[in-house]
């Protein structure tokens, strides 16, 4: 007879103890777990919300899976049972129905002699306790088990070949937490995971920024967001759909019970070899919970200004500006027009060595060798602001602020510059101008905009056109006339167009670059902002004075053979240059 997998004594043959949660509560206490304070905040919770104390607290991130089941263990008087001591075969019990055992998480490891040995999350079940006994005709005897564990063991023990075929619907009526339980179950089944798994590794082939999952009546729609542009993937059938979303929140370590509002989660994951970090956002829809997830490649990210498209005489004056001892530097532009990532290579081109660098973010996307970065939490009051009174106690030399987002932000930004500091932060305006227009708006007076403010850096993304199929095209003269494009072109030079082949996948373009305008605020412009001018105003002043907009820069890049003029005015029929 084969060695028993436990000692028969670790399993006493008594009645099952009800849980009382006041009682269960304290000890987590006198154990130095839970403060008495975070105690009374649970158990109104429970009050409110029902279900076990437990759930609860964990729930809340007030203590550890572990030390949840550890404290119903010593609390209920029965062991605990590691993951590493779980029968990797179970038992054959007629009657006993896999679903039941994910169900009520519920993991037998030996029957004999009359007696049923199970591992279970909640073993003060005792429905479950007689459901067991009644089913099998053995006297159970239970052990406290971690949730996460039962779970693993019964994915690895359960052989069920016709799980993808037996799925059917999820019930739309019935209890909540039945339902919770069935999206965890079918989450974490092999043809779900491997579905979710191949959404998230075609970001590789396809050079995806950003993988959509979008319910709608038909099904759960993919989408890939390349170079800028969306394009359409698979449609998950509506019976997989929920479940598909599900396994990505759990992933992301979200609430799969909270579908009523928006989550913000993160995935890190390794596809073909690549270290891969997944932003996760989910915001619940008329059909379900729409899921997006933001692709950050660290392999595939260029932290250096000479490769982010900046033409010769833009990168001189950028590069003199982010090594001025103080000041302030804003890159501006709409979202996902690669502001952020300008601003790493900014900061990648400074001494780390000899200078304090601090960044303030939400999130931190890319971390930095030799670089301070502090992720904001607004949940516990961590804000840009209040992350920005601290660091000044820091001596830093040089601040990163991932976002200036209102009055007060701007307010310490500009005390820091005047103190010595070197700021730089994004906004999100459509032009340079507009952001000193911005700051007016948050409240931040004239002449501190003037004693401050470098310069501005407006930017957007425009893809590349593909080099293996770009088209040479005689462009009309017309079209140069009213483009703009002949200042750009030489007589009789052509321009080139996207064509299409399967080194793009047919899309005629691969890869992006950037199109810049740099406004350097001088003397012209700091008398112009103290009359208080309007931004188109600011702009014109800029351009006398040698700045490229958006626009023209676009076209150089035309007349380059860069990317096509149709790109451009996509990229820019915001600026009324166009």
């Amino acid at each position: 007879m084969p060695e028993p997998l436990l000692n028969e004594a670790a399993f006493p043959s008594s009645s099952i103890r009800a849980v009382r949660w006041p009682e269960y509560g304290d000890l987590l206490v006198r154990a130095g777990k839970l403060t008495p304070r975070d105690l009374e905040r649970a158990l109104a919770a429970q009050r409110e919300m029902g279900g076990a104390l437990d759930g609860v607290l964990v729930s809340l991130g007030l203590v550890s899976e572990s030390d949840a089941a550890h404290a119903l263990a010593e609390h209920l008087q029965l062991p605990f049972v590691q993951g590493e001591a779980f029968a990797d075969v179970v038992p054959e019990l007629e009657g006993l129905l896999p679903e039941f055992l994910r169900t009520h998480r519920v993991l037998p490891l030996r029957a004999e002699d009359g007696h049923l040995h199970v591992v279970m999350r909640a073993p003060h079940d005792a429905f479950v306790v007689k459901a067991l006994h009644l089913t099998t005709g053995l006297e159970v005897h239970p052990a406290v088990g971690l949730a996460s564990d039962i779970d693993k063991a019964l994915q690895r023990v359960l052989d069920e070949p016709d799980a993808e075929g037996s799925e059917g619907g999820l019930a739309e009526e019935g209890d909540a937490g039945d339902f919770v339980e069935h999206l965890r179950d079918l989450a974490s089944e092999a043809p779900v995971i491997r579905l979710v798994n191949t959404i998230i590794g075609r970001v590789i082939e396809l050079r995806a920024s950003d993988i959509h999952l979008e319910p709608f009546d038909d099904g759960l729609h993919v989408r890939y967001r390349v170079d800028g542009v969306l394009h359409p993937g698979e449609v998950v059938p509506s019976q997989q759909g929920a479940a598909v979303s599900s396994r990505v929140k759990l992933l992301a370590h979200l609430d799969i019970a909270e579908r009523r509002l928006p989550q913000d989660g993160r995935i890190k994951t390794r596809v073909k070899g690549r270290e891969l970090d997944l932003r996760v956002s989910t915001v619940p829809t008329v059909h379900g919970e729409s899921v997006v997830m933001r692709v950050l490649d660290r392999a595939s990210v260029r932290l250096s200004l000479e490769d982010m498209g900046f033409e010769r005489e833009t990168l001189a004056s950028f590069n003199q500006l982010i090594h001025r001892p103080h000041g302030i530097l804003l890159v501006t532009g709409p979202t996902g027009s690669g502001k952020t990532t300008t601003l790493y290579a900014a900061l990648a081109k400074l001494d780390s060595v000899s200078q304090k660098i601090i960044t303030v973010e939400d999130p931190v996307e890319y971390q930095l060798e030799g670089i301070n970065q502090i992720q904001v939490h607004s949940q516990i009051n961590l804000t840009f602001a209040n992350a920005l009174r601290s660091i000044l106690r820091q001596d830093p030399d040089i601040i990163m602020i991932g976002e200036m987002r209102d009055g007060e932000t701007a307010q310490i930004a500009v005390q820091s510059s005047l103190t010595g500091h070197l700021v730089l932060s994004t906004l999100h305006t459509n032009t340079a101008a507009s952001a000193v227009v911005r700051m007016q708006d948050m409240g931040v007076e004239r002449y501190l905009i003037t004693s401050t403010v470098n310069g501005v850096l407006a930017q957007r993304l425009v893809r590349r056109l593909c080099v293996h199929c770009k088209t040479p095209v005689q462009p009309d003269p017309a079209l140069l006339q009213s483009s703009g494009l002949g200042r750009f072109l030489p007589p009789g030079a052509p321009i080139y167009g996207a064509r299409g082949c399967d080194h793009c996948r047919g899309t005629g373009y691969q890869g992006r670059t950037g199109i810049h305008e740099l406004l350097v605020v001088d003397e012209a412009m700091r008398s112009a902002i103290l009359q208080g001018l309007d931004a188109s105003a600011l702009q014109s002043i800029a351009v006398k004075a040698g700045m490229y907009t958006l626009y023209d820069d676009g076209l150089r890049k035309v007349a380059a053979g860069v990317t096509s003029l149709d790109e451009v005015l996509r990229a820019t029929q915001d600026q009324g240059d166009a």
